[in-house]
């Protein structure tokens, strides 16, 4: 006989690990994936959506936040260091390292703000030293932000950085997304 329980949307997991206190991460995107994938919550799957210009590649992980909405009205974004690449739509648990607080241009010419944490994998072997931006290498933070600008120029938008912050910063950004998430499926009920 089926189950009549429902499988919950990757989108709407526990942000934290209720046990550890650990960050949730869905990966969308590889570690040296040049196709850009994206959840597509309205059916439960991973579209492709992109593919990256000849050359370039995500230098790690890329996912997303469950149950968190940032400005852009997504996901929260992360990056996830660790020891290898893992598959599209692993769900693994993190421990934020920081922030790169950003702003985007649209294609419409609007201005919003898409941050993009930095985390790395709990289970990392190679990164367990790792616990603020100021453990990885100087360049490392530059090389991430040239990514980011350099895709979304390539797609017609523009990528600022704007300030670079500790894990304190990213878990209270984490905190706002996790109410913006909050108000939105609250304002999406409908009450019988």
């Amino acid at each position: 006989m089926p189950s009549s329980r429902t499988i919950p949307l990757l989108s709407h997991l526990p942000t934290f690990d209720q046990k550890t206190g650990d960050l949730t991460v869905v990966i969308e995107t590889p570690k040296g994936s040049p196709n850009k994938y994206d959840y597509d919550s309205r059916y439960g799957a991973f579209r492709f959506a992109a593919v990256l210009p000849e050359g370039m590649s995500f230098p790690f992980d890329f996912g997303f936040v469950p149950s968190t909405l940032g400005d852009d009205g997504d996901p929260l974004d992360v990056l996830v260091l660790m020891d290898a690449s893992t598959p599209v739509g692993c769900i693994l648990s993190a421990r934020l390292l920081g922030v790169i607080k950003a702003r985007q241009r649209e294609r419409d010419g609007e201005w919003i703000q898409n941050d993009r944490l930095l985390a790395v994998a709990t289970r990392s072997r190679r990164h367990t030293h790792l616990a603020t931006l100021h453990d990885l290498r100087p360049e490392l933070l530059a090389e991430i932000e040239a990514f980011f600008a350099h895709y979304n120029e390539l797609a017609g938008k523009e990528f600022q950085p704007v300030d670079r912050c500790g894990p304190d910063d990213a878990r209270e950004l984490v905190k706002t997304g996790i109410d913006r998430f909050s108000q939105a499926e609250n304002a999406n009920r409908v009450d019988c």
